[in-house]
């Protein structure tokens, strides 16, 4: 790292674990830096800003709607021009899924946001991350070959480009909303399929960049936070016991801060050990 100011961004962060990591991004950097808060409601944008004031980086809001085409693009050319690059980028945003959604209805926007969202944030701003940089997609542990039959795994493994993970998802997300996946090896909990594709998309871009990020001290990698206690997971689970998103938002932050270890470079990782992408002999991974 040089001794400019950092560049962070955390997409869909208004609430839960995007702003849990805008709060921790906001403490630990210094002054000088800064730290954009991202999502789509303006007005929350504006009052979060307003509230971190003081509290370390400066913190300020950017309307960012990872479904809209576009944005991503643009916005990384903005970031770019007004500080010649970034340096630290959460890709979080995420449409959340309740058990009473029906799955052919919710999977055209939920796939969009969730996995075409994050090909959008990695094809925009990898090229902008600069020296010492991190770009991490937060997913899950469910990321992984193990959650998948066997026969689907070509889909997603060993793929050459974003454009083939889209393809892949594509067909998964066609599958679903003409009711041939559920007769099929898919699994029903739609978010499987959808974390094995963020996945998938940070292992392929990884797999393009790896030597000359690590000669960069560069890290892109995809993190699973655990299980939290959310409104959203407690219409699934008991997780009165799980970690607050401030509790599970210090493994992310320390990946990102930390000195890259480039054996979690293009991995998932969980409290900073990495998953096995395929499925092993003692067991499923997560």
């Amino acid at each position: 790292m040089t001794d400019r100011p950092r560049v962070a961004l955390v997409t869909g962060s208004t609430q839960g674990l995007g702003l849990a990591l805008v709060e921790g991004l906001a403490r630990r950097l210094n002054a000088e830096d800064i730290v954009y808060v991202t999502g789509r409601d303006r007005g929350r944008l504006a009052d979060i800003a307003g509230e971190l004031a003081g509290t370390g980086a400066q913190v300020r809001g950017e309307h960012f709607d990872v479904a809209n085409p576009d944005r991503a693009e643009e916005l990384a050319a903005t970031l770019t021009e007004r500080h010649g690059g970034v340096d630290i980028v959460y890709n979080n945003a995420v449409m959340r899924v309740g058990p009473d959604d029906d799955a052919r209805a919710i999977v055209g926007p939920y796939a969009e946001v969730n996995n075409f969202g994050t090909t959008r944030v990695l094809r925009a701003f990898a090229p902008q991350l600069r020296d010492g940089g991190s770009l991490i997609v937060v997913a899950s542990s469910l990321g992984t070959l193990s959650y998948l039959a066997p026969v689907l795994h070509s889909r997603f493994d060993g793929l050459s480009t974003l454009d083939e993970v889209d393809h892949s998802v594509a067909a998964w997300r066609d599958a679903v909303q003409d009711g041939s996946a559920f007769s099929g090896p898919w699994p029903a909990f739609v978010n499987i399929p959808s974390k094995i594709g963020q996945v998938a998309a940070v292992r392929t871009l990884a797999k393009q960049r790896r030597e000359e990020d690590l000669a960069r001290d560069v890290l892109i990698a995809a993190v699973c936070p655990g299980m939290m206690n959310t409104p959203t997971s407690q219409v699934w689970w008991d997780v009165s016991d799980a970690p607050t998103p401030d509790q599970a938002s210090v493994a992310l932050l320390d990946l990102a801060l930390n000195p890259v270890n480039p054996d979690q470079y293009g991995e998932l990782v969980r409290d900073g050990q990495v998953l096995p992408w395929r499925p092993t002999n003692h067991g499923t991974a997560g």
